[in-house]
């Protein structure tokens, strides 16, 4: 009689396993680092939220970027003369919306250039306005770099901005950003990390179970 042929020993991939457990651990630490900007970023929150409670003023920064401790602070400029307009979209101090009118302004001592925030109107068509002293909040500047700018080392220096307490005659006040709204996503993100390491694992583990099975 003829021995039966011994089915050949299949074993765990090694090459792909190390390749998957590489991928798992890059997740994984991803997942760390998104909880450790999270701490960051509550910390910063509160650094905002301190800023808006003080009173006194500071003098507006003359280059980008604009410090953490200032953003929030009140301020005052003097714009020599308004080089440019920006409308855009926003709302004024009683949440109706319309169209932000934002200076770019020809300054002094206050360094090359400000962004000012005059006030709400109901068009794009610039305020008839020459310039003057402006007192207001200093906010983010409406141009921030994006995620992937600031991760290829591409990002240029945010300007900030100067929201005017009064707006311009014709013009109604616009809404100074809350520093709550500061975008703080990091604990969602850490959890899809996560959950993406643990699924990658499991499919994996399923699919060379298969693939052993004789």
């Amino acid at each position: 009689m003829t021995e039966p042929a011994q089915q050949p020993t299949r074993r765990w991939p090694l090459i792909p396993t190390i390749l998957v457990l590489a991928a798992v651990a890059a997740m994984i630490a991803l997942g760390v680092w998104q909880l450790q900007r999270k701490s960051e970023k509550e910390a910063l929150i509160a650094l905002f939220q301190r800023n808006v409670a003080m009173s006194s003023m500071v003098a507006y920064p003359e280059l980008p970027p604009v410090p953490d401790a200032m953003l929030y602070r009140k301020s005052s400029i003097v714009c020599l003369e308004p080089v440019r307009w920006d409308p855009r979209s926003g709302t004024d101090i009683k949440g109706q919306s319309g169209i932000r009118m934002i200076a770019d302004c020809r300054t002094g001592a206050e360094g090359p250039g400000v962004l000012v925030d005059v006030g709400i109107g109901d068009n794009f068509t610039p305020p008839k306005w020459t310039g003057g002293t402006v007192q207001g909040t200093i906010v983010p500047g409406p141009e921030q770099p994006t995620v992937m700018e600031r991760a290829m080392g591409k990002a240029m220096p945010a300007r900030a901005m100067l929201i005017a307490d009064q707006p311009v005659a014709g013009l109604r006040a616009s809404a100074v950003p809350s520093a709550d709204d500061t975008p703080n996503n990091h604990l969602a993100y850490a959890f899809q990390w996560f959950f993406f390491a643990i699924v990658a694992l499991i499919i994996y583990i399923l699919a060379v179970r298969r693939r052993l099975q004789p």
